[in-house]
């Protein structure tokens, strides 16, 4: 039992020795290479970076390659940006480029680029090959960029943006997307501005002179190295189309005020057919006091039976004449006794 005892303990020795040896060769390993390279990181370092969680093969790999490419950065600079989160061999790669292009970059700057969440090695890139941008892009809804001239003709109009990256303003700067909704504004306000849509036309350079003077790169990340319009077709007649609407409203307006005064009339025609029937009835009324008025005066002998006969022959004389004229018989008055 005590030899079993011992030789698990030797074991269990053996094994620890292992690992610590493998452990230490690994370490070594990376040392030795790191001095082999000219770009020593301590052993002791190495040992504990693996206590930190930081892989210490990235660390010395990313240090000889910067250091190969005359670039000196130290093994804690590239560990804190590693437990930074951030991407130190990308940040290396970016800065080796800017580096060979005679790109002023610095490590930290490259540091908060890559921790802001851009590509600092796609914006070096862009530094050294600029970057072509269409507008609008394919993510908009339309597909050209609308205008309407002096005259009212609308200009469709497609253009080319390029840009470099601006790596003093690339944290913080605005983004593509406020290139190609600036660019579209001053597209629109040369349009807007020109008397007519063939001066655009003949010049389309005119609206490239004007965006750029604009200054529309200011506080983005980029610069703005030259625009260049792609395509400009004529769309459709504005003016021609608002003054037909405008008509077409005015029109609707006047035959609303017709039939309003339509109905007025209309209105006021019967108010009168109304009036001419209350005085009708009025001259019945009146008519109707007239052989009242007759036998009174017989009563009182005011009227004679001569008298009578008299005003009877002059109706009866009225009413032919009234006849022969045309007026009909309803037209002449009529009393009876």
């Amino acid at each position: 039992m005590f030899f079993d005892l011992n030789l698990i303990f030797a074991i269990v020795i053996a094994l620890i020795a292992i690992v610590f040896f493998v452990f230490l060769w690994s370490a070594f390993w990376l040392w030795w290479q790191s001095i082999l390279s000219n770009a020593t990181v301590s052993l002791l370092q190495i040992i504990f970076m693996r206590f930190r969680k930081v892989k210490p093969s990235v660390i010395v790999t990313v240090r000889i390659t910067a250091k190969k490419a005359g670039i000196d950065l130290s093994g804690d600079q590239l560990e804190a940006h590693y437990l930074a989160g951030g991407n130190v061999a990308r940040v290396v790669q970016a800065l080796i480029s800017a580096h060979k292009a005679n790109i002023t970059l610095d490590y930290d700057r490259a540091c908060a680029i890559d921790l802001a969440g851009r590509d600092v090695q796609e914006a070096v890139g862009t530094s050294v090959n600029p970057k072509v941008i269409d507008v609008p892009s394919g993510q908009m809804a339309r597909n050209t960029i609308d205008g309407i001239a002096g005259d009212g003709i609308q200009l469709k109009v497609k253009a080319r943006v390029t840009v470099r990256t601006n790596l003093d303003r690339l944290v913080g700067g605005a983004t593509e997307e406020t290139i190609v909704a600036r660019v579209g504004e001053g597209i629109v306000t040369t349009i807007g501005s020109s008397e007519n849509h063939m001066s655009v036309l003949e010049n389309p350079d005119r609206i490239s002179k004007v965006v750029l003077e604009r200054g529309l790169d200011s506080g983005t990340a980029f610069e703005i190295l030259s625009i260049d319009i792609a395509d400009i077709d004529v769309g459709d007649n504005i003016g021609a189309r608002l003054k037909i609407d405008q008509a077409e409203a005015e029109k609707q307006v006047a035959q609303a005020q017709a039939e309003r005064q339509r109905a007025l009339a209309v209105a006021r025609e019967q108010e009168m057919v109304a009036l001419v029937q209350e005085n009708r009835a009025k001259v019945v009324l009146a008519e109707a006091e007239v052989p009242k008025a007759m036998a009174d005066a017989f009563r009182a002998g005011n009227l004679g039976v001569m008298d009578y006969y008299g005003m009877q022959n002059v109706i009866s004389d009225t009413r032919m004449r009234t006849s022969i004229a045309g007026g009909g018989d309803d037209a002449a008055p009529t009393q009876e006794g």
